[in-house]
This record gives C-alpha cells, structure tokens and sequence, in this order.
C-alpha cells in the first residue's frame, strides 16, 4: 500500500517514516482514529516501508519482491488479527486466520471500512465479534517463530478494543516484551475501552477526521465526481471516508437508519396520552430488534449523531450541522427546538445505556421499548 494513495495525514506519513529512516521504530504502537480516518491503510503502508527496506517517504524504493508481496497483502512476515466469530465457515473457535480471504477482500474493496462492513462481509450481523484468547494464542505461536525473510516481523491487530480481557492478559508480557525485531500495530476507534495496562505499553498516535478538502479531492479522482458534487458528499460525510464513498452509492446504511429514526421519533411525539401510538412504538421496537445486534448498536450511534446535529441547529451552530435528511416533509430545523439543554443529556444517556445492555446481550426488544417510552417523555420536556 502506497503512502501517496493514503488520504491526508500527511504529518503522520512523515513521523512514521522519518523514525524508520532513523532506526527508531518503536515496540509497541497504538494508531487512535475515528472511522473512516485511515488508520489501517496507514498501519499496513507503515508495515510495508519497515519490511521492505524502502525509504525516502514512499513503498516504491526497496526490495521490489516484497512491495509486490504487500499489494497482495500476503506477506509472510505481516501477521493480522481483528475480530472475528463463529459462521457458517467456521463453527467453533474461530481465529483470524481462518477469514484470511475475506480480510483481504475487505483491504481490497474497503480498506477504509469499520467493523460493520466486515461483519457484512463474514455474513455474521446477528454476532459480535471479539479478539478472544485462543486468537491471542495464535499470536504467541505466530511471534514465537523467525521471521520468514530474516527481518522485522509485524503483527497488527485490528480494532484492538474487541480484545477481550483474557486475550490482553495473554498478551500483556508479549507486547511489553516482544522477540527480537517485532513490532506491535494496535489499530483502534475508543481507546478508552482497551485496557490500561495494554495502553501503558504502546506509543500512542491519533489521527485526526479527514480535511473537508481531502475528501473533496478524493472523491473526484476516484468516482470522477464534480465539484459541487464532491464537496457537498465531503462535508455530510464529516471527515469520514468510508461515509463518503456510501453516499456516493446512495448505499450508506444511514439512509436506512434515517427512515427508522423519523418514524421513531414521530411515533413518540403523537405517544403522549395516545394509546394508539404506544402500540406503533412497541411494533418499531419489535421492527428493530429482528436485526442484527452490530446494526442495532451502529442505528443508535447514529441517533446520538442526529441528536447532536439538531441540538447545534437549535443553539444556531449552523457551521457544525452536516447532516441533511433525505425523507420527505422532515426538516431538521422543525425539529431540532425540541433537543435542547434541558433533555440532551438524558436522551444522550439513555442511548448509551442502551447500546451497552445491547453489547452484553440484553433483549433487544424490552431495551428498545423501554428506550422508546422514555423518549416519548423527553421529546415533551420543555426549554427553561
């Protein structure tokens, strides 16, 4: 993977690179980045320039059979580990070298993807994943052993906040400690769910959201875009490349999320003092709940979102609203009056209280009625 097709980030590229040109590269990192910001096309270009000798900031200047290896992203001394679990191809003790093809699959096509594309792609949104400890095992056994061409080895480990306590614990002395020549990439979006004493241990760097104008310029390269066109995709995907290239196929599952959010939030408005529309809130609840429980998580994480968006609308902070709801005859300027300072934190708490019974496997279906009840509350609290 090549620095110069990496989107931004160009201060980044230059840290990276200038401490492997000066040999000193660090044990242990940690890249932070919301989705969508590069982490992983970075992680894996950075891993190219370690193993393949190349310098002058680019994967183009060394060992030509090697940077042939990583187009192909099959090199024998870059090792990955992400969430995974059990599917129709694998019915017990599912570890990532088991969904190899489908990993590569996923850098090929999306290599700006978040967890919910890969969980389409292994066909498991009923599931959650996890990097478990016989994954962290398998890592032990993978770093135990020479490097394949005498150099670095590199493991990188997707998503690193899946990883379960069991698995760090496994992995704690192996990565404060690693072999000779090995380096830890951890790649996550909230590190403040990876445990202190992995943290502790890592260097950590964070990416920032994409530039409105990176994206903007992207876009018209590689989907022939105009202007006008790309900028507006570029400033509703906020900082956000993976965002940006569904709404360029109109395939963005926030379309969905939409139409489920605005029947929500109309069924909760007519729900005071009218039995009827309890009965539509039970029904969306029961709606919702036949889906996967990523798709649950990932629809309320965007609730969060809209609910953000109309509370800077209402507070006049029109610069920061990028969201613009395609569904007919709701505008958010007619709703936002309704999120305000007197209601946002408990609407913001409830969600999140939410998304976590849902995470540790609640039922999906009292959780979202009891959400949808107490939203018909706030929704009527007024402003002081």
């Amino acid at each position: 993977m090549l620095f110069q097709d990496i989107l931004g980030q160009e201060h980044i590229k230059n840290h990276l690179t200038q401490s492997v040109d000066n040999g000193r590269i660090p044990h242990a990192q940690l890249f932070v980045g919301p989705e969508g910001s590069g982490t992983l096309p970075m992680a894996i270009a950075y891993a190219q320039y370690i193993l393949c000798h190349n310098s002058e900031g680019e994967n183009n200047t060394g060992n030509d059979s090697c940077n042939l290896k990583f187009n192909n992203i099959s090199h024998p001394d870059l090792h990955f580990a992400f969430p995974v679990t059990t599917s129709d191809k694998v019915k017990s003790h599912p570890v990532s070298s088991h969904y190899l093809e489908e990993w590569r699959k996923l850098l090929k096509e999306q290599p700006y993807g978040n967890l919910f594309d890969w969980y389409k792609i292994l066909g498991v949104d009923n599931k959650q994943g996890q990097i478990g400890v016989d994954e962290a095992q398998d890592i032990v056994k993978a770093l135990s052993l020479k490097s394949y061409e005498g150099g670095y080895k590199v493991m990188l480990i997707w998503m690193a906040e899946k990883m379960n306590i069991a698995a760090a614990n496994k992995l704690l002395k192996l990565i404060e400690e690693p072999p000779n020549k090995t380096i830890f990439i951890l790649i996550a979006e909230d590190e403040e769910q990876i445990i202190n004493t992995i943290k502790s241990r890592c260097q950590i760097l964070h990416f920032p959201p994409l530039a409105e104008g990176v994206i903007k310029a992207a876009l018209m390269k590689e989907y022939d875009l105009n202007g006008t066109v790309a900028a507006k995709i570029a400033h509703q995907s906020n900082g956000n490349y993976n965002k940006a290239c569904d709404l360029v196929y109109s395939d963005s599952e926030d379309l969905q999320f939409e139409k489920w959010f605005i029947i929500w939030i109309r069924s909760a408005f007519k729900a005071k003092g009218n039995k009827a529309a309890i009965h539509d809130l039970i029904s969306w609840s029961e709606d919702i709940a036949k889906t996967g429980r990523e798709t649950q998580k990932q629809f309320l994480n965007f609730c969060l979102d809209f609910f953000r968006q109309a509370l800077l609308m209402n507070y006049n902070a029109n610069e920061l609203v990028y969201f613009e709801p395609k569904t007919e005859k709701f505008q958010l300027d007619k709703f936002a009056p309704f999120v305000h300072g007197n209601n946002i934190l408990e609407i913001s708490d409830e969600l999140q209280d939410a998304i976590y019974h849902i995470e540790r496997n609640g039922n999906s279906k009292i959780i979202l009625t009891d959400l949808s009840i107490k939203l018909t509350r706030l929704l009527h609290t007024k402003p002081n």
